[in-house]
């Protein structure tokens, strides 16, 4: 029979940096090899840490009314992209954009992190694997963009990141 595992140790392989409005994960040095042929995706899934969010009351937290869409019901949190949750894992596809494997870094053109933000792991995005056919959201999310491309401007717009700016 299989133990089970009560804990797990997760580490960063990298942070997001924001350096003059552009957008890179900055892959840590003993990483920079698992760059390889990273450059051939057009789009990558980004696992990062919500570490601003990672402490006992945001871990604890199982239900939130989110602060986006239109008059939005209290929802658990595994029905929302909420930073609150057991354990604050985000996910994010980007589109790549560049690859220097000399700097360890990736350029995208977005993502919906803080600048320092850890990034625990980023895998090659596989249409197969990742993507569905007759998707469908909850009714008081319509307002949001239909596409990955449209979401920066959409983020700006509804003051997402005004917090880090101060």
């Amino acid at each position: 029979m299989n133990e089970k595992k009560e804990e797990f140790n997760i580490y960063p392989i990298g942070y997001v940096k924001q350096i003059n409005g552009e957008f890179y994960i900055e892959i840590l040095k003993p990483f920079i090899p698992a760059l390889k042929e990273l450059e051939h995706f057009s789009h990558a899934q980004v696992f990062w840490w919500a570490h601003i969010n990672d402490n006992k009351e945001s871990r604890n937290t199982m239900q939130v009314t989110p602060p986006y869409g239109e008059n939005p019901p209290v929802t658990g949190v595994f029905a929302t992209r909420a930073e609150f949750r057991p354990n604050p894992i985000a996910l994010t596809a980007v589109n790549i954009l560049e690859v220097n494997h000399d700097k360890g870094l990736v350029k995208i053109p977005f993502i919906d992190a803080f600048d320092g933000t850890p990034v625990i792991d980023i895998k090659g995005y596989f249409p197969v694997c990742d993507r569905v056919r007759e998707a469908f959201i909850p009714p008081w999310l319509k307002g949001w963009p239909e596409w990955y491309e449209d979401a920066a401007e959409w983020a700006a717009e509804q003051g997402f990141f005004e917090e880090e700016s101060q």
